[in-house]
C-alpha cells in the first residue's frame, strides 16, 4: 500500500503494513517508510 512519508515528503509503498482501528473507531492502515523508517499512516479500508 502507498502512502505519504511526511519526513522524506514523497508517496512511498508501506514497509510492514498492519490494519488498525483509530482511537474514533475509523480504520485505518499503519506501516513504516522503507528509506527513513518513519511511521506512516493512510486512513481508509486496506
Amino acid at each position: 500500500m502507498e502512502a505519504y512519508c511526511l519526513k522524506c515528503r514523497v508517496k512511498r509503498e508501506m514497509k510492514d503494513p498492519k490494519a488498525i482501528t483509530m482511537k474514533n473507531g475509523k480504520p485505518a492502515t499503519e506501516g513504516a517508510c522503507p528509506v527513513c523508517s518513519t511511521r506512516m499512516f493512510k486512513i481508509g479500508k486496506a
